[in-house]
């Protein structure tokens, strides 16, 4: 897919306090995190000032954040699927000269990024569970396959479950558990994402834990960290046997 460039009318900000992108005229405050606008950037200046890179973590998966960080943001990850590569979520920052992928899969839509320029710029098809697009934080995102149940894409398996947002999706590749930030690693051990119904939360991760414990995996990818998964698992029952 050749890159072309995006229109020179193209407005986007991205909030340098979570990492959001707002897409069109400059909000007073960020529709995430509730930051005022002197805490925005132009997307072309966080293009030159923030850099997506890559980091393997296995032959067919890579890690991609920005140095600097930018705000809250959520590790997104690329596969090299044989065929084609595909993004688990999107960075937040913009950087044109990253290698294109064919598709981009979300977990959920709290931090979709700078997602519709590389959609544009690659002609890339957006994922995101039909529940989470609803939200009045993706209206003027472009999504392009609205999903509704568990599938698989090009060799990725892909369960929804809901809990910590109605549409969460988590990932599985070969031997690689996608899971975002369902749970965080602490100093403490595990915590379930705290922004959610709590409950909702709790009952859907019984659902996750029957399907990765019955897998081979050998990895997890969270949104900022990479785990062994035979030191994650222990950690994530002892979490469901709390409460």
């Amino acid at each position: 897919m050749a890159n072309h460039e995006l229109p020179e009318n193209h407005q986007q900000w991205v909030c340098l306090q979570c990492g959001y992108n707002m897409i069109g005229e400059m909000p007073d405050l960020c529709p995430f995190c509730g930051a005022r606008h002197d805490q925005f950037m132009a997307w072309d200046a966080a293009e030159k000032t923030y850099h997506v890179t890559t980091r393997a973590v296995t032959d067919a998966v890579s890690q991609l954040l920005s140095v600097p960080k930018l705000g809250l943001e959520h590790a997104a990850y690329r596969i090299e699927t044989g065929d084609s590569a595909v993004w688990i979520d999107s960075p937040s920052a913009f950087n044109r000269n990253l290698a294109p992928v064919q598709s981009i899969l979300f977990t959920h839509h709290h931090f979709l990024g700078a997602s519709n320029q590389y959609r544009q710029i690659w002609n890339a098809e957006v994922w995101l569970h039909e529940e989470d697009a609803k939200h009045r934080l993706v209206n003027l995102f472009s999504i392009d396959r609205r999903f509704t149940e568990d599938f698989s894409h090009r060799g990725i398996e892909a369960y929804h479950v809901g809990g910590h947002t109605p549409g969460f999706t988590f990932y599985i590749y070969r031997d690689v558990l996608f899971i975002c930030d369902y749970v965080f690693l602490s100093a403490s051990g595990m915590q379930f994402n705290p922004y959610g119904p709590e409950s909702e939360t709790r009952k859907q991760a019984q659902r996750i834990y029957q399907i990765v414990s019955d897998k081979a995996l050998k990895i997890v990818c969270g949104y900022n960290y990479v785990a062994n998964f035979a030191d994650w698992l222990p950690g994530f029952e002892r979490l469901l046997s709390v409460g």
